[in-house]
C-alpha cells in the first residue's frame, strides 16, 4: 500500500515538472534610458540598466513596473504578457504622445534564442530581489527515504526511494530509483522509519551581470526589431499587424451586414483590440459608402496602424477635399 502511494506522489510530481515550461523576456529602452524592471512587485536588476534578461518566467502574464534612472522619467506601470517556452523581447519607447509605452519587437523559441551578449545583464526569476541569486548558481538535492512496515499477520512492503533533483538556468533533470518487495513473512518486524536529505550548492562560472560600461566600452546591442512591412522605415503605432486571413474574415463580416451603422459599430470593437496596416485601413474604409463613415473609421484607425507613416495614403479613399483636411487635423493633434 505505502509503494503505491509513492509512485503516485512520484508520477504526479513528474508530471507537474513535465508540464512547466519556462520561458524568457528581454527589455530594452529604445533610446538607452537606464531603468530597473519590477515584476509582480519583486525588483530584478540590482542597479540600473538598458537592456536587461529575465530567465526562468513560468507564467503568461505579469505585472511590470519600470523605474527610470532619471527622476524626471518617474515610472510607469505595464501588463507583460509572455509566450511560455519562448523568449519573447519588448521595446520601452515614447509614442507620439510623449508617453513611455511597451511595445513587442520579437517572440523565438527557448532553442532558438541567441546567447546573451556580454553586455546584457541576464537575471533569474525567482521569489527573491535579483541582488540573492546568481544566475548560474545550481541547486542539488539529494533525498532517500527508506520504510519498513508490517502488520499483524507480518505481510510486510519494503520501498526504498532515491530521487536526484538538479535545477540550474536552463532547466533541471530527475534521477530516481524505486524499489519495493511484496513479502508474506511469519513473525514481528519493528517499523523503521529513516530519512536523510544533504542539499549542496554549487557555482560554476562568473555571474553574467555586466561590469559598468568604460567610457570607451562598445555600446549595447539591441535585439533588432521584427519589420512587418519590408522596405517601411518610418514611425510604428502598434506592434503586429492583423494577419490577411483574420482581415479577410473581418471584411466578410462587415458586407454582410445590410446598415452602415452597424458595419462601422463592428469594426470600431475588432480594430480597437488589433494592429493594421496603412493598406489595410484602406481596404476597410472602402467597406463604407458615406463620408462621414469613411472619415470615422479613418480617425479611430490611426492609433491602430502599425506603419503610421504611410497614413497620408489614406486621403486616397475621401472623395471631398474638407474630409481629407479634418483628418489630417485630427493627426497633427494626436502628434
Amino acid at each position: 500500500m505505502i509503494k503505491k502511494i509513492a509512485l503516485s506522489f512520484i508520477f504526479c510530481f513528474l508530471s507537474f515538472l513535465m508540464m512547466a515550461q519556462n520561458s524568457n523576456v528581454i527589455l530594452f529602452t529604445e533610446n538607452g534610458e537606464k531603468f530597473t524592471a519590477i515584476l509582480n512587485g519583486i525588483r530584478q536588476n540590482d542597479r540600473p540598466e538598458t537592456n536587461v534578461k529575465i530567465t526562468s518566467l513560468n507564467a503568461e502574464f505579469y505585472k511590470l513596473k519600470i523605474i527610470f534612472e532619471s527622476q524626471v522619467l518617474g515610472e510607469k506601470n505595464f501588463n507583460l504578457a509572455i509566450q511560455l517556452g519562448n523568449e519573447t523581447s519588448y521595446c520601452i519607447k515614447k509614442n507620439n504622445k510623449g508617453e513611455y509605452v511597451i511595445r513587442f519587437v520579437s517572440s523565438v523559441p527557448m532553442d532558438q534564442a541567441p546567447t546573451a551578449p556580454a553586455t546584457q545583464s541576464v537575471i533569474v526569476y525567482n521569489a527573491n530581489p535579483a541582488a540573492s541569486a546568481s544566475p548560474n548558481e545550481a541547486t542539488v538535492v539529494h533525498q532517500q527515504t527508506t520504510t519498513t512496515t508490517t502488520n499483524g499477520t507480518g505481510n510486510s512492503d519494503n520501498v526504498n526511494i532515491n530521487m536526484g533533483i538538479s535545477i540550474g538556468e536552463n532547466g533541471g533533470s530527475i534521477n530516481m530509483n524505486v524499489s519495493g518487495m511484496d513479502n508474506d513473512t511469519q513473525g514481528t518486524t519493528n517499523a523503521v522509519h529513516t530519512t536523510t536529505t544533504t542539499t549542496t550548492t554549487t557555482t560554476s562560472g562568473a555571474s553574467v551581470t555586466p561590469p559598468p560600461l568604460q567610457e570607451h566600452a562598445h555600446p549595447r546591442q539591441d535585439p533588432p526589431p521584427v519589420n512587418y512591412l519590408p522596405g517601411y522605415n518610418g514611425d510604428i503605432g502598434c506592434s503586429m499587424p492583423m494577419s490577411p486571413n483574420d482581415f479577410n474574415d473581418l471584411k466578410k463580416s462587415l458586407m454582410s451586414k445590410s446598415f452602415e451603422e452597424t458595419r462601422l459599430t463592428i469594426a470600431k470593437q475588432v480594430v480597437g483590440s488589433q494592429c493594421l496596416l496603412t493598406g489595410q485601413v484602406k481596404e476597410l474604409i472602402g467597406c463604407f459608402t458615406f463620408e462621414d463613415s469613411k472619415l470615422q473609421m479613418a480617425k479611430f484607425a490611426y492609433d491602430h496602424t502599425y506603419d503610421i507613416g504611410n497614413y497620408f495614403k489614406v486621403n486616397d479613399v475621401f472623395t471631398f477635399e474638407s474630409s481629407i483636411e479634418e483628418l489630417n487635423e485630427y493627426i497633427e493633434s494626436k502628434k
